[in-house]
């Protein structure tokens, strides 16, 4: 267990590093030769290969300027992300339709989606389209899915997968919330 927990320690450290390397518009060769230390030193600390001393963090660190403290502090930055409580999840629109995004797209090919359709809630008269491949499952409820001239009620259980380039719209038809969990690549919203 605690080989584990030095393991995520690691992956935590290295990618705070060069987070803030990088901020500080620093190379690893720069960062190195200013700290007095190897470029691959350097190098192995942020691909966790390495966990440096204190003494040779704080060091590193100075270069920067940043202190102890206010490295540890820091959150994990977006493009390393894994873990994402509920109340983390990024809303996207809201009301009838009501779209929850895991983590940044700007650092991911893949968008996942937390969505939930109120009785009667659909995604516009206009169908959708765009240059994406999309797929869910909807988890409670049921909802009618078109795709170009196909139409289907998805009750919980049930799948999609299509090519966004098809014009599609989502409709919940229900008298109950249809709650769906989707992923689209590369992210449409």
């Amino acid at each position: 267990m605690s080989e584990q927990a030095s393991t995520q320690d690691d992956f935590e450290l290295g990618a705070r590093l060069r987070f803030v390397r990088q901020n500080a518009g620093l190379s690893q060769r720069e960062l190195a030769k200013r700290a007095g230390v190897t470029n691959a030193a350097i190098s192995l600390i942020e691909n966790n290969q390495s966990s440096p001393s204190v003494s040779s963090l704080k060091k590193i660190l100075e270069v920067i300027p940043l202190s102890l403290t206010d490295f540890f502090a820091l959150e994990p930055p977006e493009e390393n992300r894994v873990f994402f409580k509920a109340n983390e999840l990024m809303p996207l629109t809201s009301g009838p339709v009501d779209f929850r995004q895991v983590g940044d797209m700007r650092h991911h090919q893949l968008q996942v989606l937390h969505e939930r359709y109120a009785p009667g809630a659909d995604t516009g008269r206009s169908m959708l389209q765009h240059e994406s491949e999309e797929g869910g499952v909807v988890i409670s409820g049921s909802i009618e899915l078109t795709v170009g001239d196909r139409k289907q009620i998805l009750k919980a259980g049930d799948a999609y997968l299509f090519d966004s380039r098809q014009p599609h719209r989502f409709r919940n038809v229900g008298n109950v919330e249809c709650v769906i969990i989707s992923a689209c690549t590369p992210p449409y919203l």
